[in-house]
């Protein structure tokens, strides 16, 4: 592929993947429903080939519930941590996709990955209870799939044209339809796939099976992922009704040195009350 078609790319990539009438099927949508999926087909895969002591149906069972509180919480976090002031401003947008402005019905946007973690763990933890199961053996087994369905979300990312990165004069930067000011930017879309998905996969791939604590593949998951996603940020284009935060930090960073933080402690936790 030629520089020139590469750095283009995205320009002639379109979100929906085919129409019926009024009714768009969008990669975005779709990419969503296959990461629950892949998911699953990992947990199962686990579960027949590790024998663990579960059943597909409990996993399928809990991802239902999972996939409810995703999207729920992601835009509770989105609302919380993006857009406050705003949707304190406008309560009826944070449901109601409609602009009253132009009068005219928009997509509801505006999901928040740390939000959407926060529900899925939330929601981990009370099924859990409810069928008495052991929460940290559990969370391990759904979170090893977790970055290869983050790949998919990522990709989408990409065919929309959105969470692009920063202005750059590298080989390999692109031109994104949404960017109204036509500069050469990041694929960062590009580098979260493969960093916070394919090479975080492989990570907890090779400690699965490691018998150091409960809990472990989903502590490496917190520590890893937020320092991928930390330094990737760098080069991704910060929320424009955000900027920067703290210092040169973005909201994604801040709230991905919170996850690092709730891992180390969770590590140290463990480290701790396995020494006695």
């Amino acid at each position: 592929m030629s520089w020139e078609v590469w750095s283009h790319l995205p320009e002639h990539m379109d979100p929906i993947i085919f129409s019926i009438g009024p009714l768009h099927v969008r990669w975005y949508g779709t990419m969503y429903l296959l990461a629950f999926f892949v998911v699953y087909l990992v947990a199962s895969y686990r579960i027949k080939s590790e024998k663990l002591p579960y059943t597909k149906e409990q996993v399928a069972d809990y991802l239902i519930y999972a996939i409810l509180a995703c999207i729920i919480c992601s835009r509770i976090g989105y609302i919380l941590f993006y857009e406050f002031g705003y949707f304190l401003d406008h309560p009826l947008k944070v449901l109601i996709p409609f602009d009253f402005a132009t009068k005219k019905f928009e997509p509801l946007s505006g999901l928040s990955y740390h939000g959407g973690v926060i529900g899925i763990v939330g929601v981990g933890v009370i099924y859990c209870r409810k069928h008495r199961i052991v929460f940290w053996n559990f969370v391990d087994l759904i979170t090893t799939g977790v970055p290869l369905g983050y790949t998919l979300g990522r990709l989408a990312n990409f065919i929309n044209g959105e969470l692009y990165g920063r202005v750059t004069t590298a080989a390999w930067g692109m031109y994104f339809p949404m960017d109204n000011t036509g500069h050469l930017r990041h694929p960062s879309q590009l580098y979260e796939a493969f960093f916070e998905g394919l090479v975080l996969f492989a990570v907890l791939w090779c400690v699965r099976k490691v018998k150091w604590y409960d809990g472990l593949v989903f502590t490496v998951y917190l520590i890893g992922y937020g320092a991928a996603r930390f330094f990737i940020e760098f080069v991704r284009q910060p929320d424009p009704q955000l900027g920067t935060v703290l210092g040169p930090l973005t909201m994604g960073q801040v709230l991905c040195l919170g996850m690092i933080v709730i891992g180390v402690f969770i590590l140290a936790f463990k480290a701790k009350t396995k020494r006695q």
